[in-house]
């Protein structure tokens, strides 16, 4: 059972949803939040401890008073939907400067805990962009499957060096009440799916795909039989959605 988690990235949205998920256990002790941004009063719990960090920083030594964790939970990331040829040439670097640098940083300086002979929960908020062209979403997406595949080699690394402790990949398609995408936080909105997501992280797996059987199995198929096709699908899909401004 998780008794002190750290979620990084958890002042709102999904990663916010998750702390309060976490915190309303009574095996739960204490849970850490990180974030660029403060955490608003009106999300505040008494046993949730809120610190501000800017990721894109050099040095990760503030990350060293979570020596106590046993549960760590990555959920900081933005993504804007643009064609590609509208994005600036600095939103490419400060994509993966958020979105999938510090996710491989901070498993690094975790590493030991995962390694371990003793249960340590880790998870990381990805994308099911990461697993398809996503046209609008060039460049989240590629940030995205880099994440994909750095968890992938990584679980096989865990596994043949003993350990049952895993890294839970987190691909969702859209989620509603969230701030992604200039959206605003819901907690009543994402509550079922931050239960699911703890669930899924405590069990130790390494892959859960919400909406799997009811909406991505079919796309994957599609996507695997013909990703030219079905990238084209895509396209239109986001222009018929309203989605691009």
């Amino acid at each position: 059972m998780i008794s002190k988690a750290l979620v990084v990235g958890g002042a709102n949205g999904i990663g916010l949803a998750i702390a309060h998920e976490l915190a309303a256990r009574e095996s739960v002790q204490q849970v850490y939040v990180v974030d660029k941004v403060q955490l608003t009063p009106e999300f505040s719990h008494k046993k949730i401890s809120a610190f501000q960090f800017d990721l894109t920083q050099d040095d990760y030594s503030f990350f060293d008073r979570f020596d106590d964790i046993d549960a760590l939970m990555i959920t900081a990331g933005f993504g804007r939907l643009s064609l590609f040829k509208e994005i600036p040439e600095k939103h490419i670097a400060d994509s993966f400067n958020v979105n999938t640098i510090p996710v491989m940083r901070l498993i690094k300086r975790f590493y030991p805990l995962l390694e371990s002979s003793r249960d340590f929960y880790c998870g990381v908020m990805v994308s099911i962009a990461g697993f398809m062209s996503s046209p609008f979403f060039a460049v989240y997406g590629a940030t995205k499957a880099a994440l994909k595949i750095f968890i992938e080699s990584v679980n096989v690394e865990l596994a043949k060096a003993g350990t049952n402790n895993r890294i839970l990949n987190v691909s969702p398609g859209s989620i509603k009440g969230t701030s992604f995408n200039s959206g605003k936080t819901d907690l009543s909105q994402t509550k079922e799916l931050s239960r699911q997501i703890v669930h899924h992280l405590e069990q130790k797996d390494d892959l859960f795909i919400p909406m799997y059987d009811e909406v991505f199995r079919a796309v994957l198929e599609r996507y695997h039989e013909d990703f030219r096709k079905e990238g084209e699908h895509s396209y239109d899909y986001k222009i018929q959605s309203g989605r691009v401004k």
